[in-house]
């Protein structure tokens, strides 16, 4: 959420401050421990936050005002360190105006605590009401459940595994993103009759997000016995459940969408193992979840192949009678744009089923698709998709929107978005880790989520390249826009944007579009995907700048002088640009990546900037001069750097060693 994330970033900047070797600026120590106090106190409140805000186009206004509060400490920041890095100095009024300033927002802050405080102690009161009332959530797949193509294979494997000779009770996951499948299956398997025959009790419950093991054992227990045992406790209704198992023939218990290992260490103890071939079928969206239930067999399940969604998208439009010649190859574009997904499949398929069945109207359909699938989402598609985005922790949710910046099947370099994800500030630190290693755990997380897809693995089985699938980069855009997180341009630039902290320009965006957007003076991040990029203005909130796929010019007036920018890749083509030696006044650059046809100079200014952690110079590659010399106590050791790469004749003396001490690709 935007929230969390401001308030991680603002603890950032602050935290970059206090330790950094040569801080530009001080804040009150007074300050200091409010803002601190407060950021912590709010965080803490965000990662149990329920908005009581509706699925719809508005944010929650609490959300937004604690992000604009956050974001407000951190322009009074950040332009205070403008006017002091390029004065060279600070003046008595200028620290007393940022003093008033921060002092504002702080109280500003304070005041949104007292509300949260208010929020928080009514939530503690109401949550055993809360609990009592959450109810069973709605199975995902409401959506034409008879249908089962493309998955013989599978059901056949879980027919096996259910029915087999092995006595001993089992438990089986079937795992994979929402939409993809799992109740499905799990219900066409529950209905089987080889199933029926095998099992004397049949059992179906669907698990909560806000879960109530009280409420679920006693769905349960109704379903085996009857009786709801709406009097008794969970240890009594679990006792009650456990006995009536134990004294009766096997059994197959299927709980469905599951989130949590919590509910099932909390439920499995009522599952007798009677050594009579009963079964456990768990539904979810988790791969780590899946991997705490068992160690034997699970179903992984997996997108469509193009055979077998077109018989899925076929026979959801057309029944069984045959699809019509003229529609065909308009049928097949709509059916790729779906990516293999069955809910996309069938959601799409269903919305065709009553349509005009004209080639011009389906061609309309294909234009326009995500349009259609958003709508139809409202009661499908993206609403279970949305599901799995919810139950997300609040550090990972800001992650998860920040891969809807690339561009659709964009196959995305891991390397470059785990440094894209640091320099945005929103990592929250951990004791004893890097936040590369924080951002690869995050990712991992995702992936195990099934909310990222991994494109392909390194050598040593690591994730080198991952992607999104369109349905949920279609989602990222939805709660991207709604909480401000960041804005994608169109062929205008809106009113109303000047306040969007990340900024992505598309390869089809125009000129003038480009050239208004370049005027946003709060921007943090511009990602771009633009061809040629015109002069870039001097900004002084600028933090993030990808251009390593554009044409333009980049003059030591613009760019090099945003001295907040912490990741900066750009292509430089200019005849005799050379890299400024003002680009020592920025202050946090993390990552310096600059693609040149020629071979360019480094000004001897780099070696005193502390935080650089990777340097990258690709195509004529960078002559790099040699440290200046000084005495012992003046050398900066740049004991963050690891990368340095495409370095032209680079004298690696004893000199040079000590100063890059943690190296890791060189």
């Amino acid at each position: 959420m935007a929230a969390y994330a401001a308030l991680v970033s603002l603890m950032h900047i602050i935290d970059t401050i206090e330790h950094h070797h040569s801080p530009p600026i001080s804040i009150h120590k007074q300050q200091l421990e409010s803002l601190t106090q407060i950021i912590t106190f709010l965080q803490e409140f965000l990662d149990g936050y329920k908005s009581p805000v509706a699925d719809g186009d508005e944010a929650d206004p609490l959300e937004m005002r604690i992000a604009d509060a956050a974001y407000a400490a951190e322009d009074a920041i950040e332009s205070h360190i403008v006017d002091v890095i390029k004065l060279g100095r600070s003046t008595s009024n200028e620290v007393s105006f940022f003093y008033e300033d921060l002092q504002q927002v702080i109280e500003e802050m304070n005041v949104i605590k007292k509300e949260a405080m208010e929020i928080a102690a009514e939530a503690q009161q109401q949550r055993k009401v809360s609990l009592t009332h959450a109810g069973s959530l709605t199975s995902s797949s409401n959506v034409k459940e008879s249908m089962m193509v493309g998955f013989d294979d599978v059901q056949l494997q879980l027919l096996d595994w259910l029915t087999g000779g092995n006595c001993k009770r089992q438990f089986i996951p079937i795992v994979g993103m929402g939409g993809i499948g799992k109740t499905t299956l799990a219900r066409h398997i529950f209905e089987h009759a080889l199933v029926k025959e095998n099992f004397d009790i049949r059992a179906w419950t669907t698990i909560s997000q806000t879960y109530n093991v009280r409420e679920t054992l006693s769905q349960v227990l109704h379903q085996v016995t009857g009786n709801l045992g709406s009097d008794l406790s969970e240890e009594d209704l679990g006792e009650k459940l456990y006995k009536y198992l134990l004294c009766r023939s096997r059994y197959l218990i299927i709980l469905d969408d599951m989130w949590s290992v919590e509910v099932w260490e909390k439920m499995m103890v009522f599952f007798p193992d009677k050594n009579d071939g009963s079964r456990i079928v768990v539904t979810t969206r988790l791969s780590n979840l899946a991997t705490e239930l068992t160690n034997s067999n699970s179903i992984d399940m997996r997108f469509l192949d193009d055979v077998s969604s077109w018989s899925l998208f076929s026979e959801t439009v057309f029944g069984g009678e045959g699809f019509p010649l003229q529609l065909e190859e308009i049928g097949k574009k709509i059916m790729g744009k779906c990516k293999g997904l069955p809910l996309s499949i069938v959601v799409i398929g269903g919305f065709l089923a009553k349509s005009e069945l004209t080639l011009e109207y389906w061609e309309h359909i294909e234009e326009n698709l995500s349009t259609i699938v958003n709508f139809e989402n409202d009661e499908y598609c993206l609403r279970v998709l949305k599901l799995s985005y919810d139950h997300l922790p609040a550090y990972l949710k800001p992650c998860f929107l920040y891969m809807g910046m690339f561009g659709e099947d964009e196959k995305i370099r891991v390397a470059e978005l785990m440094r894209l994800w640091v320099s945005e500030g929103f990592l929250k630190p951990i004791i004893n880790k890097s936040l590369e290693t924080i951002a690869n755990e995050y990712l991992k997380e995702l992936v195990d989520r099934n909310l990222i897809l991994v494109h392909e693995l390194g050598k040593l089985g690591n994730i080198k390249f991952c992607r999104m699938h369109d349905l949920l980069r279609d989602l990222s855009f939805q709660e991207a826009e709604k909480q401000r997180f960041y804005y994608v341009l169109g062929q205008d630039c809106p009113r109303g944007i000047n306040s969007q902290r990340r900024i992505v320009i598309p390869r089809s965006t125009s000129d003038k579009t480009v050239r208004d957007a370049l005027q946003l003076l709060f921007t943090r991040s511009f990602i771009c995907h633009y061809v040629t990029v015109p002069q870039l203005l001097d900004f002084r909130f600028l933090r993030t700048l990808t251009t390593y796929k554009c044409i333009g010019e980049y003059s030591e007036e613009n760019v090099f002088q945003s001295v907040n920018l912490r990741y900066l890749s750009v292509a430089v083509l200019r005849e005799g640009f050379q890299i400024p030696s003002s680009i020592s006044l920025l202050w946090n650059l993390h990552t310096l990546i600059v693609l040149s046809l020629r071979e360019l100079t480094a000004p001897v200014e780099i070696w005193n900037m502390h935080q650089l952690k990777h340097i990258e110079f690709a195509g004529g590659g960078m002559y790099l001069p040699d440290p200046p010399s000084g005495h012992s106590d003046d050398i900066v050791i740049m004991e963050n750097l690891e990368t340095l790469k495409e370095v032209v004749d680079f004298n690696l003396n004893e000199g040079v060693v000590k100063r890059i001490p943690n190296i890791k690709k060189l």
